[in-house]
């Protein structure tokens, strides 16, 4: 039985940018952040200049949850999923939900809902979707 579920990005390239936005626009803190060179040798992971920079894991912590994430395959492109984030307070929900949209494609915009004071969809510059959501009571 699983005893807790971990969101895992995948980047291509862009995975240490990305994670060092996330932690400021989240108020987080960045635990890890390997690269592929750092690997040890004979560990069955590529060794070579096209990778080296590459980051093979990141691990971000925000409040009691965490966000992990890394540079794929080159050109994988994420699919499948979005990162919701549940606020409390409105003002902080506009905050991070306009930082996050710096650079990407609103396909919601922010605002009142029958459910909530503010929810939103976008999806960030690193191709990242996101839902930001501050329930009503």
């Amino acid at each position: 039985m699983a005893t807790d579920l971990t969101p895992y990005l995948g980047f291509d390239g862009q995975c240490e940018e990305a994670f060092k936005r996330y932690e400021k626009v989240l108020g987080g803190k960045i635990l890890a952040m390997m690269r592929y060179s750092e690997a040890p040798p004979g560990s069955g992971v590529p060794q070579n200049p096209d990778t080296a920079n590459r980051i093979m894991h990141a691990r971000l912590k925000v409040g009691d949850r965490t966000l992990m994430g890394g540079d794929g395959p080159q050109g994988r492109q994420p699919q499948g999923f979005c990162v919701a984030i549940t606020l409390d307070e409105p003002g902080e929900a506009d905050r991070i939900f306009k930082a996050l949209a710096e650079g990407g494609t609103v396909s919601m915009p922010i605002g009142e809902t029958f459910w909530a004071h503010r929810f939103g969809m976008l999806t960030d510059k690193f191709g990242i979707p996101w839902m930001v959501n501050c329930e009503k009571t």
